[in-house]
């Protein structure tokens, strides 16, 4: 992305409104924050990923020469507008949720402050961004969890939307769990194992499927996984596999890593395949499955004993076919006069789509007995939670409440940029999935459910709750 100049990559309205606010001298401090309404498929739970771009995205954003011309041509902007593009810099402040972070519906993951016309500019590419990587984050631990301690591979490049979508994709399925990927160049970038070894093509190729398996493994002994269903699984690619890891690495003292299923009933054959292995002196080589998986097709492969030890994902992983939209949005919440935050609403007849004002900070509570997550808190930026106990309600169901103590607080969002400097460090991908790994492990079991999980309550603070209906009866 450093090398690529996609300012211009903005809904055109972000242009319109950014050249009227300079033209009417608007300019104030505003508030912006990034949220979703809803989980991908009703899932109880999502991953927030695609910080790290972001953040190279706002280092290096200027507007060319080229861009400017173009924007001119339209013959609706200012010239001063335009000369102000010329010499665009962010200089406001950014806060985020780190990635990997469990998140939840209408949560402030992002907050921008920064005067308006820049805070503007900004909507598309942050929303895209989080939007697909998220998306893909959140579908692919949905993945991993279901496949119990079976490894993941992301095997989706060729189905993505997209070189982007491929490589981005990738990167947010290592955050949600994946060991590795077949991406070369998502392998390469973010210094991630790659994946894969042959596809049907390659025995196809050769006068016979022995001929190809005992070729690959004169090529790579210590890398033997085989595909073994071009002709037939159980008949020919199975026997085959065999026979090359007798005459070939066996004599090497070298053991086979895998023989992969792409075709078939894979809960069948990976059985049959399993007790030919053990038969023929190969415990110890696992049964790869492939083709077009996903969360529900994994766990009915274990509800069918399926002797399966690794899984590569493809399509529904890197497009997350099931629920292709992440759904996130970035509001106005509040303007800055004379150092006075002033909030701001956005009303609509669809209840889940009226705002919560101001500026805001986000919060997590955890039981000291248990360090498990208790509910998460939006509360205004200025108030202070108490430590010793709480009054939790739902904001919907006002009735519904809920005193807790021993507990502790969490802030979830930390600063990424002050005054236009970057003030943190973004960690590595692997970190960062260790990380979201270890965050859900904070949560029950039962809100991990891929069907019918509880809900995990968001609530807002008391004074904050307080606003937001006098600004609705206002």
């Amino acid at each position: 992305m450093n090398n690529r100049n996609l300012e211009l990559i903005a809904d055109f309205y972000e242009f319109t409104m950014a050249n009227g606010y300079f033209i009417k001298n608007m300019n104030d401090i505003a508030y912006f924050d990034v949220f979703f309404r809803n989980i991908p498929d009703n899932g109880g739970f999502a991953i927030f990923a695609g910080l790290e771009q972001i953040i190279e995205f706002i280092k290096n954003m200027h507007f060319s020469e080229d861009d400017i011309l173009y924007l001119k041509n339209q013959n609706i902007f200012s010239n001063d507008f335009l000369n102000y593009l010329r010499n665009f810099k962010f200089t406001g402040d950014i806060w985020s949720v780190p990635e990997g972070t469990v998140v939840f519906p209408n949560e402030p993951l992002i907050t921008v402050r920064a005067p308006i016309i820049e805070a503007q500019i900004l909507e598309t590419i942050l929303l895209l961004i989080i939007n697909h990587q998220s998306l893909i984050a959140t579908k692919t631990r949905r993945i991993v969890n279901q496949a119990k301690k079976c490894p993941v591979m992301e095997f989706g490049a060729r189905r993505a939307h997209g070189a982007d979508a491929a490589i981005y994709g990738a990167r947010a399925a290592i955050i949600g769990g994946a060991v590795g990927t077949s991406c070369t160049l998502s392998a390469k970038e973010f210094n991630v194992s790659a994946s894969g070894t042959m596809a049907h093509s390659w025995i196809q190729s050769f006068e016979s499927e022995y001929e190809a398996f005992k070729a690959y493994a004169e090529i790579y002994p210590k890398n033997c996984t085989f595909l073994i269903d071009t002709y037939n699984t159980l008949e020919s690619g199975l026997p085959n596999a065999i026979r090359v890891f007798d005459e070939i690495l066996k004599p090497q003292n070298i053991r086979p890593i895998a023989v992969r299923l792409d075709s078939g009933d894979l809960a069948y054959l990976s059985k049959e395949v399993r007790k030919r292995l053990d038969n023929a002196g190969y415990p110890d080589c696992k049964i790869c499955v492939t083709n077009s998986l996903d969360e529900k097709l994994i766990t009915s492969l274990f509800e069918q004993d399926a002797k399966v030890d690794l899984f590569g994902v493809g399509e529904n992983l890197i497009t997350s076919k099931s629920n292709p939209v992440f759904g996130g949005v970035y509001k106005l919440v509040a303007l800055e006069k004379n150092g006075t935050i002033i909030p701001k609403i956005k009303i609509s007849e669809n209840v889940s789509k009226i705002t919560n004002p101001s500026f805001k900070k986000l919060y997590r509570l955890y039981s000291k007995d248990t360090n498990k997550a208790i509910a998460d808190l939006i509360a205004l930026s200025d108030e202070k939670i108490s430590e010793d106990e709480y009054t939790l309600f739902d904001p919907i169901s006002t009735w519904k409440k809920k005193k807790i103590t021993n507990y502790y607080i969490k802030n979830l969002q930390e600063k990424i940029f002050e005054n236009g400097k970057l003030v943190y460090n973004s960690p590595d991908v692997k970190s960062i999935a260790e990380y979201s790994k270890n965050d859900l492990d904070s949560f029950w079991e039962e809100i991990k459910r891929i069907d019918n999980p509880p809900k995990y309550f968001v609530d807002l603070s008391e004074k904050l709750y307080d606003l937001k209906q006098e600004m609705l009866r206002k």
